[in-house]
């Protein structure tokens, strides 16, 4: 006979009750531990559900999208910040700041290509025009399609912000730190009171040194719509470059009253076509994404007020087949890329346009912190 079959038999009838009753209770809390868990996970969902709905969310005519073909393991999101002084988020603005994410879905790397705003691209109709002019003619929808036509890429969504939007994220979190020039501080106060203006907000000249400073919203806004220092647009578009990755690295860190804030106040001022399981995809795996480079595109350009048909300045690429080349080889690591005819020609209506050749000197377009 075994021991416990040996115990049994010496236990009274109440010490047996006393048992089964300790066993019912712990299975009624592990029950009720369980029913507790399903339940905060649901009340989770419903607040983040509810928080969503504060965006403007918008269905995309997939087939107006021209995309081109999938770049296998990658999700690529168009980012535009707008011109916008009305709160405008749909179209009729010019987009200031044109960035393509591409997240590599089985490392979670983030590589971020910034569009020089000024490059002569095709549009919709045949035409060429300046990037930026895209978002303004027919809003995201024509935007991405610009991305996707001169390209060879797959974007299927895209987020939009205005000023006010980062204004309000950067503030939230307490600023950002920033290492500038004292040329490029004189500048930053010049936008950030204008900015401040747009925005509806005080501000307080920072000192002129060169160092880091502490920027809040409107200087950080300000010291990303800098082009009037050696570099122009093209160290603009790096300075944007800079800030989208200082906020991004300050909010992975920032507590939940922080990032509640920042929903309430940021969410209804942004545009986006990315669904409600998507965005929450992307907030459950936020901690993972690393930000591992940064450039503008296309990277061989020249500038050119001679195009024919055309009035303003432009950025002109040089051997348009080879930026586009380079850009799937670099981010999609697509070492044998063939341009589609497509991009053949748009490269010799290009050349056509602004008579800038192959063997045309390009000028500096990458400095220092940024990363390819």
């Amino acid at each position: 006979m075994s021991k416990k079959r040996s115990m049994n038999k010496k236990m009274s009838p109440k010490e047996k009750q006393r048992i089964r009753r300790k066993k019912r209770r712990r299975k009624r809390l592990i029950i009720l531990i369980v029913e507790l868990i399903i339940l905060a996970a649901l009340c989770a969902v419903a607040y983040g559900m509810l928080k969503l709905d504060m965006l403007d969310i918008k269905m995309l005519d997939q087939e107006k999208l021209e995309v081109y073909r999938d770049t296998g393991p990658y999700t690529n999101i168009a980012l535009f910040g707008l011109d916008s002084r009305e709160g405008e988020l749909e179209g009729g603005v010019q987009s200031d700041c044109i960035m393509i994410a591409s997240i590599n879905n089985e490392t979670d790397d983030v590589r971020l290509v910034s569009v020089y705003r000024d490059t002569l691209l095709q549009l919709s109709d045949g035409a060429y025009g300046k990037a930026n002019s895209a978002y303004n003619i027919g809003g995201p929808e024509e935007a991405i399609s610009l991305l996707n036509r001169n390209f060879d890429l797959d974007i299927r969504n895209y987020v939009s912000v205005n000023f006010s939007a980062l204004v309000d994220v950067i503030d939230a979190l307490g600023g950002i730190e920033v290492d500038m020039t004292a040329e490029e501080a004189v500048y930053c106060n010049g936008y950030a009171f204008e900015t401040a203006q747009v925005v509806g907000k005080d501000m307080q000249p920072i000192e002129i040194y060169p160092g880091v400073h502490l920027l809040d919203g409107v200087h950080a806004v300000g010291y990303a719509r800098i082009r009037y220092t050696e570099g122009m647009d093209f160290k603009r578009t790096e300075r944007q470059r800079e800030v989208f990755q200082l906020t991004a690295d300050k909010a992975k860190k920032a507590n939940i009253f922080t990032l509640n804030q920042i929903v309430n106040e940021v969410f209804p001022q942004i545009s986006t076509s990315l669904s409600v399981s998507d965005m929450l995809g992307f907030a459950a795996n936020i901690l993972n994404y690393n930000i591992v480079g940064t450039t503008g595109f296309p990277y061989a350009v020249t500038t050119s007020e001679d195009i024919r048909n055309h009035e303003g300045s432009f950025v002109v690429p040089i051997d348009f087949n080879s930026n586009v080349t380079q850009l799937h080889q670099e981010i999609f690591s697509e070492d044998y890329y063939e341009p589609s005819s497509k991009v053949k020609q748009i490269h010799d209506d290009i050349i056509y346009l602004s008579g800038i050749t192959e063997g045309t000197a390009a000028m500096q377009t990458t400095f220092e912190g940024d990363t390819q």
